[in-house]
This record gives structure tokens, C-alpha cells and sequence, in this order.
């Protein structure tokens, strides 16, 4: 083997804390007792973070309209379990599928153009796919579709009000798709990405196909995109216009932005510090909340992400 083929074998390879982390997480809706509807909210939207990092961390796409493939998942799901049937694996496999596609029909557009045009073309796909649930009768409209009964999870875990079934298998899936994105982007195909990110010319020169390397990571964050979206209207039994809005795309950007792009479990922090703000100081202070948040992102752009963890360097100082 060579030194690459090492160096990404080396990657791939799990840390040892970093079972142990995944341990806690699938043990956290048990330890936590009633707040494991909150851990069944970090799990979705950490796995929709980790959908938007594959494309912007590691390709360098923006995108402000990954909501649409997180809507697609939700309506998708809702739709099988109310008129097909209630399986929630069978329908999350559904809205994957589904979303899926509608990311590889769409990565035609990301192939042409700036990063302002690509900005522009993918919030427009969000919003007349929005327009499209506000206003077609079988998505129920603006009040949304009402009436989907989830069936048992394997047959036998029912989904309860207290959220403890939601939380094991909304972070279920999170660890299936994070060890799938983590080989990914540890693998000889994740190195491509990584080479057009820093500099598309420079790949097209040495022959790397980038408009095949840029559909293909396009089109598989639509599909994990469209299971956190899945597991919403799965585990909430509801699906409405809201899943399409802008905020969630604008959400996730911040959500990066708290944890850092470019690292799987920057969207998985991101998700954790975000929602664990939010539910604490909404608690507080209901009307005001948004105001604190935007306060600890503007201080975070100003002193930095890794001297806000570690305040012995505002000074200068040398980590150990």
C-alpha cells in the first residue's frame, strides 16, 4: 500500500471515544426521561446537518434551499403511511428513494453557473416545491396532512407521546447514515471531493470528472436530506408546508457554522449546541430568544470557533 491508501485506511478507522459517544447518545432518551423529545429533535436535525456538510463541507456547493429535499422526505413518508401503508422502515425507505431522485434531477442545475446562481436556483426549487404542498389537495394544503397513523416500529415499539421510541429510532438512523457518510468521505470518492472543493480547475486537470463527482454527492444528500425529513413526519405523524421554508435551510447553515463544515460531527455539535440553546432560552425568555442566539454567533464569528473552546489562547497562549 501506499502512503494515501494508508493515510485513508487511517481515517476510516473509529476513534476510541468515538463508540463510546455513540453509546451515550443511543442511552441519553432513558437516562434523560422526559426530554427525550428534544433528543428525538437533535437526532433529525443533526442527520439534515449532516446532509447539507457532504455538499457544502466537502464539495463546496452552497445550498440554501436544502429544504426541499428534507420537505420531500416528510410529505413522502406521510403520504405512504396514510395511503400505502404504515411501515415506518418501508416509508422511510420510500422518502429516501424519493428524495433521492429529486436530488439527482436537480444536480443538473448545480453544475452550471456561480456559487450566487446555484444560491438562487436551489432556495427557487424549495419554494415552488412549497407552493406545490400549499396548494394541491392531497398534501392537505396550508393546514397540512392530517390524519397519518404510524404502525409499530418492527411490529412491536409503538411510537408514545413520551418520545422515547421516536428518539432510539430517529438516533438509529443518525449512526447508520453518519458510518455511511464517514466511509464516504474516507474513501477514495470522498478524496475527489475534497480535490474539486479546494480547486475545481486543478481537478479537471488531472482528469477528475467533476460534474459526475458534483451530481453524485448532490444526489446522495438529497436521499439523507429526505430521511431526517422522513423521520419527522414519521415520528410526529404530521407533515406541513412548514418543512419546505426557508428558515430550515437558513438554520442549517447556522448549525455549520456553530460546529464547522467540512467535519461530519460539526453538524452533529451544531445540531446539539443549537437545539439545546434554543429549548433553554425560549424557556427564558419566549419572545427574545432569537436575539440571544444571533448575540453567540456574532461573538463567535469575532473571537473564533477554537478560541471560544479553549480561552487560554485569547491571550496568546499555546493549546497542549
Amino acid at each position: 500500500m501506499n502512503k494515501a491508501q494508508l493515510s485513508l485506511l487511517g481515517q476510516q478507522r473509529w476513534k476510541l471515544w468515538e463508540p463510546l459517544l455513540w453509546l451515550l447518545a443511543l442511552g441519553s432518551p432513558f437516562v434523560l426521561g422526559g426530554h427525550a423529545l428534544i433528543v428525538n429533535e437533535i437526532a433529525i436535525v443533526a442527520l439534515f446537518a449532516i446532509s447539507l456538510d457532504l455538499v457544502l463541507g466537502y464539495a463546496g456547493i452552497v445550498s440554501l434551499g436544502h429544504a426541499a429535499f428534507f420537505g420531500m422526505g416528510a410529505y413522502a413518508a406521510a403520504l405512504f403511511a396514510k395511503h400505502v401503508m404504515p411501515d415506518p422502515l418501508v416509508g422511510l425507505a420510500f422518502a429516501i428513494g424519493v428524495s433521492t431522485a429529486l436530488g439527482a434531477l436537480c444536480s443538473l442545475t448545480i453544475m452550471r453557473g456561480t456559487d450566487l446562481t446555484r444560491l438562487m436556483v436551489t432556495m427557487g426549487v424549495a419554494m415552488i416545491l412549497m407552493e406545490l404542498a400549499n396548494k394541491l389537495d392531497i398534501t392537505g394544503g396550508a393546514d397540512g396532512l392530517q390524519g397519518v397513523v404510524m404502525g409499530p416500529l418492527l411490529g412491536t415499539f409503538e411510537f408514545d407521546l413520551y418520545g422515547r421510541t421516536s428518539a432510539l429510532y430517529s438516533l438509529t438512523v443518525l449512526i447508520v447514515f453518519f458510518f455511511l457518510a464517514r466511509r464516504l468521505v474516507h474513501s477514495p470518492f470522498g478524496g475527489t471531493l475534497k480535490a474539486l472543493r479546494d480547486n475545481r480547475l486543478r481537478a479537471m486537470a488531472i482528469g477528475i470528472p467533476v460534474s459526475s463527482r458534483l451530481a453524485a454527492i448532490y444526489t446522495i444528500a438529497a436521499g439523507v436530506a429526505g430521511a431526517a425529513g422522513a423521520l419527522l413526519a414519521q415520528t410526529s405523524s404530521f407533515a406541513s408546508v412548514d418543512v419546505f421554508e426557508f428558515h430550515r435551510s437558513a438554520d442549517l447553515m447556522l448549525l455549520l457554522v456553530i460546529g464547522g463544515t467540512g467535519w461530519l460531527y460539526g453538524g452533529v455539535a451544531g445540531a446539539v449546541i443549537f437545539k439545546l440553546m434554543q429549548d433553554w432560552i425560549s424557556s427564558i425568555t419566549p419572545q427574545y430568544w432569537t436575539f440571544w442566539i444571533g448575540l453567540f454567533l456574532v461573538v463567535l464569528m469575532l473571537v473564533g470557533r477554537e478560541r471560544l473552546i479553549r480561552p487560554w489562547t485569547w491571550w496568546g497562549g499555546q493549546s497542549k
